[in-house]
């Protein structure tokens, strides 16, 4: 029998307008696949991932976080600061956090932070693209 493939996807939190839709979507997510979940435990959901800017600028961070928290989300990505807070609060849960890097100068503090992952923004990705060549980073 060939196996189904999973679909695994996420939502940068600031695209929840008002703060607090946040929240709406987050339960309506966790509640969809808890349900698709219970009605096949044979082919279970992909987990999800929320992206967070971690930016001193986001003044949402703390309340975005914490929401993820609540929810137990399980991947949050984060980009534009050294992740550290976000580190915590999500391991706290048992969730995973992947960290947005353009630089190996960057890549080394988000380790240092304790991340789980490194999505490797290159040279022609989209948003605050990296310089260098995939290969070489």
């Amino acid at each position: 029998m060939p196996s189904a493939k999973r679909v695994f996807w996420g939502f940068p939190a600031l695209n929840a307008r008002p703060a607090n839709v946040l929240r709406d979507w987050l339960q309506q997510i966790t509640q969809t696949l808890a349900d698709y979940d219970a009605q096949h435990p044979e082919q279970p959901s992909a987990p999800f991932a929320v992206n967070q800017i971690v930016h001193p600028t986001n003044d949402r961070l703390e309340h975005d976080v914490a929401l993820c928290a609540e929810f137990k989300v399980p991947l949050v990505i984060t980009s534009l600061h050294a992740p550290n807070q976000v580190v915590e609060q999500v391991h706290a849960y048992g969730g995973l956090v992947f960290h947005d890097v353009t630089t190996l100068r960057h890549a080394k503090k988000a380790i240092d932070a304790g991340v789980d992952g490194l999505i490797l923004v290159c040279h022609g990705a989209g948003g605050h693209a990296g310089r260098l060549n995939p290969l070489r980073l």
